[in-house]
């Protein structure tokens, strides 16, 4: 008798093994690709060195000479890979430039003091500040590099100049600028815990609002601004690479002094989403505001300018965001917004509420396919979004497993990717069996709804676009090329994918004497195991490993019983395989 082993796509862990009869139901490193397991690519290494710090995103772009660009932001530092070579081009000031409202400068008779007015300055005791651009003001121009700041309060501090004022005065001219001094420096690389009240420093955040630094790792924004590079670090500004690997990014004059996240719209507007407020300066998690029109320094709501700002309705704080064609998506924790342009001078932008109780569990736990976006919900349930369609849950059956090892307080490492080579959308994700790091993924193939999953260290990854081949990163900071070749950058990988109990005949017990493979693209050795039992409860029985040789036409074996479930897997350098529709050779073995 020839029973074929002809199992639909994808796997389905979350059930008992007899409830899944007919399955797959665990695998690593195997995907479905036209309906059938097949074995993921290789990769190989961009070379250059590794990163320096845990790398959290990874963003490709190519310059005005078709030169390909790789940005990587890690906890500790900002590099970009050109031709082979790595560049640091990590920032070295935390904070822009800021031009100030007309005749912020007070100074008296006398006095070497100069009291500067500046909404919302967040700037501390001892701070180094260089102030540029002030005009005459009681007797003095007090332009100056490297002032020492005593704050007064929240909108006001003071410097000592070289001389004092010979007459109480107000003024300073509409050209002040006050550049803060002070360095980047690394972030965390880990979470350290869900956010409340007290877990910030007094008065950081608007009222009611805990504060986001220090309790998150550090994660970044990465786009690009015509040719140039716009970063942006979680709770830092907004940074501008001008290409020259030279120079670091510099801070990007008047932009808010902290952002959740940010992107660039398909109006060429540079976007901070969860941000400090214009007028106030207090950071506020709803707030969007945007630059101008091709004017990336113009920050300024006024009517000869098209910066402006926005405050989302309903509570909690934005944690993502990404442009979907000529739309933005902004996640908060807990709501799915959609931003429109609609051109209007008071209102070039408009958000709007597409879904309820289907926030984002970390800034890149989310992925774009075309006209569609899956995430990643702190409820830990995927979710999915079309234009014009409403949110909806999409099925995962293999969720219960990364729901019951995803690693506490470490969410916002959850990073997602497109594969489009193999219509896939993949997300990387901690699991505490392996430690605080990304260490495994799951991937659902989107013409059939297949998923799968891995065991594999990646903390950030992006699909291939101007780069021809996908991009992942380890989290020990080495960057390889996905979907290339059949090893681990010439080293060994493994891959399996196992079935569950097979029950192969209602009623009779079956010896199963052989298998006709059925293996295309095959490198490397494979090999079969079967599990064998007679109840779904009763104990089990191994048969094997036996060797699958590359266009082996048969496996001779012996196993018996009622259940089977059959494992396929190799381990090699190279490796690679697609299975088809193997055949097994049974007979009865006599007992009901």
């Amino acid at each position: 008798m020839r029973i074929p082993l002809d199992l639909p796509p994808g796997l389905v862990g979350d059930e008992t093994s007899f409830a899944a009869a007919g399955r797959w139901a665990d695998g690593s490193n195997v995907r479905f690709w036209r309906g059938r397991p097949q074995v993921i690519g290789g990769w190989e290494s961009l070379g250059g060195g590794d990163l320096t710090g845990v790398c959290r995103k990874v963003f490709a772009w190519t310059d005005n000479a078709a030169v390909l660009n790789v940005a990587f932001g890690t906890h500790s530092a900002l590099q970009v890979w050109i031709g082979g070579g790595l560049n640091d081009i990590t920032p070295t000031l935390a904070r822009p430039a800021v031009t100030l409202a007309p005749a912020p400068l007070a100074v008296s008779e006398g006095s070497d003091v100069v009291t500067v007015r500046l909404a919302g300055h967040g700037l501390a005791d001892g701070e180094s500040v260089d102030v540029s651009g002030a005009a005459a003001v009681g007797g003095i121009t007090p332009n100056i590099t490297g002032a020492m700041v005593t704050v007064i309060d929240e909108d006001q501090f003071s410097y000592v100049y070289s001389a004092p004022a010979t007459s109480s005065a107000t003024g300073g001219g509409t050209a002040v600028t006050v550049a803060p001094q002070r360095a980047f420096e690394p972030g965390a690389v880990d979470g350290t815990g869900g956010q409340g009240y007290g877990t910030g420093a007094y008065s950081t955040g608007t009222y009611s609002a805990p504060s986001t630094s220090d309790f998150f790792p550090r994660t970044w924004s990465l786009s690009a601004f015509g040719e140039q590079l716009i970063a942006s670090p979680r709770g830092g500004t907004l940074y501008r690479w001008a290409n020259d690997t030279g120079e670091g990014a510099a801070p990007l004059a008047q932009a808010p002094r902290q952002v959740s996240v940010s992107l660039v719209s398909h109006t060429d507007q540079i976007f901070a989403l969860g941000c400090n407020e214009e007028v106030s300066g207090v950071f506020n998690p709803l707030c969007i505001r945007h630059s101008g029109v091709r004017a990336p320094n113009s920050w300024t709501t006024a009517p000869d300018t098209t910066a402006r700002e926005y405050v989302l309705a309903g509570g909690g704080r934005i944690v993502g965001a990404s442009a979907m064609g000529q739309y933005i998506l902004v996640w908060t924790s807990d709501r799915l917004f959609i931003g429109t342009f609609v051109g209007a001078l008071n209102q070039p932008w408009r958000f709007d509420p597409v879904g309820e109780h289907c926030g984002l569990i970390g800034p890149n736990a989310f992925a774009i396919a075309g006209a569609r976006a899956l995430w990643l919900a702190p409820d830990l349930q995927f979710r999915s979004y079309s234009l014009g369609g409403a949110v909806d849950i999409v099925p995962c059956p293999i969720r219960d497993d990364l729901a019951r090892h995803l690693a506490g307080a470490q969410g916002d490492k959850i990073t997602g990717s497109t594969i489009s080579l193999y219509d896939e959308v993949r997300f990387d994700y901690p699991d505490a069996r392996d430690g605080n790091e990304n260490s495994r993924y799951v991937t659902v193939c989107l013409g059939d709804g297949a998923w799968s999953r891995g065991i594999m260290g990646r903390t950030a990854f992006v699909d291939a676009g101007p780069q021809g081949d996908p991009i992942g990163v380890t989290p020990d900071g080495r960057a390889y090329w996905h979907e290339r070749g059949q090893s681990a950058d010439g080293g060994a990988f493994a891959w399996f994918i196992e079935s569950a109990d097979q029950l192969l005949h209602p009623d009779q017990t079956l010896m199963v004497r052989g298998l006709w493979p059925d293996m295309a693209l095959q490198a490397g050795a494979a090999t079969l195991r079967l599990n064998t039992r007679l109840k779904p409860q009763g104990p089990s029985r191994s048969h094997g490993p036996y060797g699958l040789a590359p266009g082996a036409s048969r496996v001779d074996l012996r196993a018996t019983g009622r259940l089977f479930r059959v494992r396929f897997s190799g381990q090699g350098a190279p490796t690679a395989g697609r299975i088809g529709r193997p055949v097994f050779d049974v007979v009865p073995a006599g007992s009901r």
